[in-house]
């Protein structure tokens, strides 16, 4: 492996001339030394050679270096971006827009000069006659930061392109570009953006999946190894908010949890957040998780065919006139048609120690049918330059069944049990731009989740129906004034209302029981944002004031992100936030909804509560976070820190799953984190590599438990990745080692494991599982099969090594003896897949 790396991380190119070097080459270089980027067009600096200097004292002094030795403009667009381009002169005025990331033509923008108005072709083209006066031109569109210069500064005739950045990633707000791989970027607001249209692979995946994404990021953990329990931070999944689009989801996984619900082909961008959240969002008290659809209008019909050893999907996009178009997308299970080996793998993992998979003496299970689904449409029409209508329809389903057979009174009975998860949403939204300054987002939006288990117990005969419902419909205004080139006013408001039933339903005896809660609050925001001419120092700082009418509570939480770029290379990043959250998850009891999916969304009653009929205290939770991180960035190297600190207070006891002596008990209390991520990372040629390492002390506070402070139920205390990439050409390969320590689990103690015909347990969360490692390696090849169709395969495989790692381990009494149950992550697991687009 060493002598591999060593020769490919020696590849030389020829020169012209003895000391003289590309352009091009030398660009590279100096991206890598300052961590920058260069955008121009390939025939702007084709043919030019001259000098490599090797090194420069700054990125300044490369850019003089640069105009001093060609012909050229370097025209620094921030901190980070500097557009390349010719300089010549002439009596019209012309260009290309282009979009700085994807590098693709902005179409249909608008660019004026005085009462002379156009906008952009097909291919970003733009022309109009150039007059006499130093003018103002100024262009702008709906997806796009506008931008405005002094024709003066502008060369004439060249038809140069002109850089634009897109309003969901203003670049000048990035802090580290490529933060583990190509596409993901962190920004100065504390986030994590992944721009998909240039990702890179990641270990151990052969599609884009955004939950699978996030996990590799450090601070982001999944205790059981899905997608569906993503802990951000040390909290609890149903403590994240999930927008698609915009709409909030209450389900995110297929194969109940395992595989994300988002089709990873729509995804355009994703952004997690784990502290400073803008004022305009609410909820999510650990984390917040953004994706996003594309929002531009697409000028030629695009489809897309995939297959792997899980599901098939279809990708359509087509543009409906100039000025609308309508995308669609369909994914399905393929085990109807083959059950291959990866499915199998997914489904023992899926329904291991739940009642689909374990018989009794008396009842065998048999027949059983499991398949998902997911549907979504998104229309575009844009109205006018400045006006944009998105429509957006997303169906997620995932349905099991199977047969319960036994002999009852000797004769042979049959009957068919069943567990359902759907989530569905729909929303519009209205984009409009009134002038150059001031913008506004109009978004209403309805989500309904559903999940339903139907259960017979042949035995007895007796049929149990369990349904969790939730129905949430939003409508938020969003507003951007700049009141100058530096100083943005961000106001919104939102109303929501949040209904959840859940019903218990028993056929004999008659029996039930049905409880619906509903919550409706009002959200008023505002944020102050800051960026300083050099963009070196960005800040926002905000409030929202919440109103929760049932309650008649006001909650009043101040948001803050401050970013500050010192001695070139490095940063310093302070963020902080309180957050509250009405809605959550509690497990009652762990064979609910047939074991598949224990997990039901209830609402805070905030102390209102009858105890009488069973019911108990579910607070309103609040959370306060801070952190503080430094970033260092040159020439291919990044080292970044980051401490935090996070308590969560208001959380029951229910919700956190516990498989002890707490797991019937019923109480309030807390969570507090004290952590710290680190992370090294080196790019080099086609290397890339890096290495993460995240402590966690996550302590539970229960006032009213026999032991008050114990380690939480996902305290994993450290985590350690090691990933390495490679790409040469069309060919990316990539592996990953990671390691984390054993989750906290609580054992019967020894000699005395009963006592009262119930299990005797040790101090709660006194023991742990063994330390979790797991290697797995990926591989993706990009081709064309024609002039216009374009291909891909992948391989890849999980847990290469077939180690076996428990998730969880908990404890029953079978026959007066106590029995062990172990929950076993997947084992290797392979996956490969083929894609056509045309």
């Amino acid at each position: 492996m060493l002598v591999f790396t060593f020769l490919f991380c020696h590849i030389f190119y020829a020169q012209v001339g003895e000391d003289k070097e590309s352009l091009a080459k030398i660009l590279e270089t100096i991206e890598q030394q300052f961590d920058c980027n260069f955008s121009y067009a390939d025939n702007t600096i084709a043919e030019i050679f001259i000098e490599n200097p090797k090194t420069f004292k700054s990125l300044k002094n490369a850019l003089k270096y640069l105009r001093q030795h060609t012909k050229l403009e370097f025209t620094v667009l921030d901190v980070s971006n500097i557009a390349v381009s010719t300089n010549y002169k002439s009596n019209t005025l012309c260009g290309y827009l282009i979009d700085i990331e994807t590098e693709e033509p902005v179409i249909g923008a608008v660019v004026r000069v005085d009462a002379e108005i156009t906008t952009t072709n097909e291919e970003g083209y733009f022309n109009l006659e150039r007059p006499i006066e130093n003018k103002l031109l100024v262009i702008s569109h709906l997806s796009y930061k506008g931008v405005r210069y002094q024709l003066n500064s502008i060369n004439e005739s060249s038809c140069d392109p002109i850089y634009l950045v897109a309003k969901i990633e203003q670049i000048s707000e990035i802090v580290v570009r490529n933060y583990l791989t190509k596409g993901i970027q962190k920004t100065t607001k504390g986030s994590y953006d992944i721009d998909y249209k240039k990702f890179d692979i990641l270990p151990g995946l052969i599609e884009p999946d955004v939950l699978q994404t996030l996990q590799a990021l450090p601070g982001i953990q999944s205790a059981d190894e899905s997608v569906s329990n993503i802990n951000i931070r040390g909290g609890a999944n149903h403590e994240n908010l999930v927008l698609w689009d915009g709409m909030k989801m209450y389900q995110s996984g297929h194969f109940f949890g395992l595989i994300s619900a988002f089709n990873p082909h729509l995804t355009t961008n994703a952004t997690l957040i784990q502290n400073g959240t803008d004022a305009d969002l609410s909820e999510g008290v650990s984390g917040t998780i953004l994706m996003n659809t594309d929002s531009e209008l697409t000028t030629k019909t695009k489809t897309e065919i995939g297959l792997n050893l899980i599901n098939a999907d279809v990708f359509f996009d087509t543009p409906i006139g100039d000025q609308s178009s309508l995308q669609l997308s369909a994914r399905k299970s393929i085990n109807n048609l083959i059950e291959t080996p990866t499915y199998k793998q997914y489904f023992d993992k899926a329904f291991q120690n739940t009642e689909l998979l374990q018989d009794s003496d008396n009842v065998i299970k048999s027949d059983d049918e499991f398949s998902f689904y997911d549907v979504n449409a998104r229309w575009l029409y844009e109205i006018t330059p400045y006006d944009k209508i998105r429509v957006n329809f997303l169906l997620f389903d995932n349905n099991l069944f199977f047969l319960e057979n036994a002999v009852v009174d000797g004769e042979e009975a049959s009957k068919e049990s069943s567990a359902s998860q759907r989530n569905l949403a729909g929303g519009v939204s209205y984009l409009r731009e009134w002038n150059e300054w001031f913008s506004t987002n109009l978004q209403l939006y309805a989500s309904k989740y559903n999940l339903e288990s139907i259960n017979h117990d042949l035995v007895n005969n007796q049929r149990l129906l369990q349904e969790n419902e939730v129905f949430e419909e939003a409508v938020k205004l969003d507003t951007e004034y700049k009141l100058s080139d530096m100083i943005s006013l961000y106001n919104g408001y939102q109303y929501q209302e949040t209904g959840v039933t859940n019903i218990q339903d028993v056929d004999d005896p008659l029996y039930r029981k049905e409880v619906k809660q509903v919550i409706r609050s009002h959200g008023l925001s505002s944020q102050l944002g800051y960026t300083s001419n050099d963009f070196n120092t960005t800040a926002r700082i905000g409030v929202r004031f919440n109103y929760l009418e049932k309650f008649g509570s006001f909650l009043i939480e101040p948001r803050l992100s401050f970013s500050h770029r010192f001695l070139d290379d490095f940063t310093l990043q302070l963020l902080g936030e309180v957050k509250h959250q009405t809605a959550s998850q509690i497990i009652d009891f762990q064979e609910d909804f047939l074991g598949v999916e224990n997990r039901r969304w209830i609402l805070s009653n905030n102390g209102n509560f009858n105890a009488e009929e069973g019911e108990y205290d579910i607070p309103i939770m609040e959370s306060i976070q801070g952190s503080a991180g430094l970033f260092y960035a040159n020439n291919g190297w990044l080292i970044s820190a980051e401490g935090y600190y996070k308590i969560v207070d208001g959380i029951t006891s229910k919700s956190q799953g516990f498989q002890n002596q707490y797991q019937y008990v019923n109480t309030t209390g807390s969570y507090e984190v004290f952590g710290a991520d680190f992370l090294i990372r080196k790019r080099l040629n086609k290397f890339n590599t890096w290495l993460s390492y995240s402590y966690g002390d996550n302590q539970y506070t229960f006032s009213e438990l026999e032991e008050n402070v114990f380690p939480s139920n996902v305290d994993v205390r450290h985590a350690v990745n090691l990933a390495t990439s490679y790409s040469i050409k069309n060919l990316d390969i990539s592996a990953r080692l990671n390691w984390h320590s054993g989750k906290p689990i609580t054992k019967p103690i020894e000699g005395s494991e009963i006592i009262d015909d119930k299990i005797n347990y040790e101090t709660a969360n006194m023991s742990r599982l063994e330390d979790y490692m797991r290697v797995d390696v990926s591989a993706q090849y990009q081709f064309k099969l024609s002039k216009k169709t374009k291909a891909s395969a992948g391989v890849s495989v999980w847990n290469l090594f077939n180690q076996e790692n428990l998730t969880n381990t908990y404890y029953k009494i079978v026959e007066n003896s106590v029995t062990e149950v172990q929950q076993k992550s997947l084992g290797l697991t392979p996956n490969i897949s083929f894609r056509v687009a045309f």
